[in-house]
């Protein structure tokens, strides 16, 4: 205090630097001023890990199980963030909350499960479906061919997605029906959109 009032005495004060007057450095969380090093430097990113390429889409389906990234899986499947795996139900009547553990236990947690039920949509035990709520993911039960494109769908947006696909009976048995990926869906303004589109 003492200091202050001889520095006003003398014409001084708001000349000299705060660092002078206060004798220790200025407290940056009061003030919150830029400095010019701080506004001329640049900044860094260090990128811990690279984003990954994408993953595979379901490239086609028959009734003996369905082609993903060149290779044919038999039966019904479990497809996981990072895994295909068979999946051990014959029915919709096997989706118990046993056949849905593993999804239930992956980590990091997914988002939505989309379950494949054969050749229509299938009810699924309402006791299962809650289950899989209560821990945070969402459940889409569709018939099989409408639960690939959704698989689909929802991996090309990046979401967190599995699936539980059960091939459905009556679809080609000798070649597989081949779902449209995103890359080769028809662009509708290039092809006019169409004759007959509504405008």
């Amino acid at each position: 205090m003492a200091t202050a009032m001889a520095l006003r005495a003398h014409g001084l004060w708001g000349r000299l630097s705060p660092r002078v007057v206060l004798g220790r450095a200025p407290c940056r969380a009061h003030g919150l001023i830029q400095t010019d090093d701080e506004r001329l430097s640049r900044t860094f990113v260090s990128m811990l890990q690279r984003e990954a390429g994408g993953r595979p889409l379901l490239e086609g389906c028959s009734a003996h199980g369905f082609t993903m990234a060149g290779a044919r899986l038999v039966g019904p499947c479990m497809l996981l963030p990072a895994t295909l795996l068979t999946w051990n139900v014959g029915s919709h009547r096997d989706i118990t909350s046993e056949s849905l553990l593993l999804f239930r236990l992956l980590m990091p947690r997914i988002q939505i499960l989309v379950l494949g039920t054969g050749d229509r949509m299938e009810l699924v035990d309402p006791a299962v479906l809650r289950e899989m709520r209560q821990q945070g993911i969402a459940v889409e039960v569709q018939d099989t061919l409408n639960a690939c494109a959704t698989f689909n769908f929802l991996v090309s947006e990046n979401r967190l997605v599995a699936a539980g696909l059960i091939p459905p009976p009556s679809v080609g048995r000798t070649l597989p029906f081949t779902l449209p990926s995103p890359a080769r869906l028809p662009d509708r303004a290039a092809a006019g959109a169409g004759e007959g589109a509504p405008q």
